[in-house]
């Protein structure tokens, strides 16, 4: 084989890779827009190829049924878009600000000013599986397996605060990464925000303050 086809073959490769992922992409986007609107029962498969602009048979091949396609939006909102949702939670900007600052206290702060993006474009989704889960096994799991995702992301950041010895005497782990999970939970924003009408600012340092009172030994 000469090295001319090779190199079109490789090319060719990465090529089909770039194009499903894009592809894969719009659909996401478009399954979030879907349940958003329609709500989960009225998302169908149907409207979001429609959505997408691609084939029904495709939007199947994306993903494990509907499920599997708002469990893929959760992640995109998470990450700020479908197009990052693969970098590793360590490795986005946010987060790697949190983990290279050596000051708890600014830790702190670095971490409540990612809170007030994460729940404006996770929330609404998540509203949309509460609303379905009691109707749906599966969504139940998702429900749980989100649940689990985001207190091991807790425990994380709770053990680099401990590492430090950041944490105020006789806090565990454990206990800080539950007042970690308390304090930034979405009904508090739901609650400041939606409800009261704070802006993301004030809800922003409501946070660095709580979290800075509740977890750190000079708090």
């Amino acid at each position: 084989m000469s090295e001319n086809a090779t190199n079109k073959r490789r090319y060719d490769a990465s090529k089909r890779r770039d194009q499903a992922a894009s592809t894969r992409i719009r659909i996401i986007d478009a399954a979030a827009a879907a349940f958003l609107e329609r709500g989960y029962a009225g998302a169908t498969i149907p409207v979001i190829a429609a959505r997408a602009g691609v084939a029904v048979e495709t939007v199947y091949r994306s993903a494990s049924g509907k499920a599997g396609l708002l469990a893929a939006a959760v992640q995109a909102a998470l990450a700020g878009g479908a197009e990052r949702a693969e970098t590793p939670v360590e490795e986005r900007v946010g987060i790697r600000r949190v983990i290279e600052e050596t000051d708890p206290a600014r830790q702190l702060a670095a971490y409540a000013a990612t809170q007030p993006g994460v729940w404006s474009r996770v929330g609404p989704l998540l509203r949309v599986l509460d609303a379905a889960a009691g109707t749906d096994a599966v969504l139940v799991e998702l429900q749980q397996s989100l649940s689990n995702q985001r207190l091991l992301g807790m425990r994380r950041f709770a053990g680099l605060l401990a590492d430090q010895g950041a944490l105020r005497p006789g806090l565990t782990v454990i206990r800080a990464a539950d007042q970690l999970w308390t304090i930034c939970a979405q009904a508090n924003y739901d609650a400041l925000v939606t409800g009261c009408g704070w802006s993301h600012q004030e809800y922003r340092d409501w946070l660095e303050r709580m979290l800075v009172a509740a977890l750190l030994a000079d708090g």
